[in-house]
């Protein structure tokens, strides 16, 4: 199978990545985030994400765009519900990218974290798979957690402190969770 694997970022790519080309999958990465603040931020997990691509010979296909006007004019006075813009975004652009470059899946690391909404993550991947005609592949892959933590840590790989958004990371800092 060929899956187009959505990476919010390279550390939580490790334990999907593995799983998936453990079963026999060919995995292509898709890096599009433009959920990711500030600047310096963005740039930094880009750059890690093509750091982890070199270092398993993961092909990557990029979507460079940096709006932080347009993520945050969809979600100011809605900040509540910034994270099923930020899905939605994010699994629609994969969902059509997977479609479009023949792939017969695709799917997104969003699933191997503990900190995102699994049900929201699973109905907006559904719909945008629905909506393209392409399958999304639904696998909670939290248990990898800690394995993902440690294989990160051992290929010296940038681990953020927050989400993306300028919302979680000002979460962050105050200790607040979601």
């Amino acid at each position: 199978m060929k899956i187009l694997l959505h990476m919010c970022c390279a550390p939580c790519a490790v334990y999907p990545l593995q799983v998936l080309e453990d079963e026999g999958s060919k995995v292509f990465g898709f890096f599009y985030n433009p959920n990711i603040h500030p600047y310096q931020e963005y740039r930094r997990r880009l750059e890690t994400v093509e750091q982890f691509a070199a270092q398993v010979g993961l092909e990557v296909i990029y979507r460079d765009e940096y709006d932080v006007v347009s993520f945050l004019r969809e979600v100011a006075f809605r900040e509540s519900n910034r994270c099923h813009y930020c899905y939605h975004l994010r699994l629609n652009a994969a969902a059509k990218l997977a479609k479009k470059s023949r792939m017969d899946a695709f799917t997104t690391t969003l699933l191997y974290s503990k900190r995102q909404d699994h049900e929201l993550v699973r109905q907006l991947g559904a719909e945008a798979g629905q909506e393209h005609g392409i399958p999304f592949i639904d696998r909670d892959l939290r248990q990898g957690w800690q394995e993902g933590i440690q294989k990160s840590k051992e290929l010296n790989l940038y681990r953020q402190g927050y989400c993306g958004c300028i919302y979680s990371e000002q979460e962050r800092y105050l200790g607040v969770s979601r």
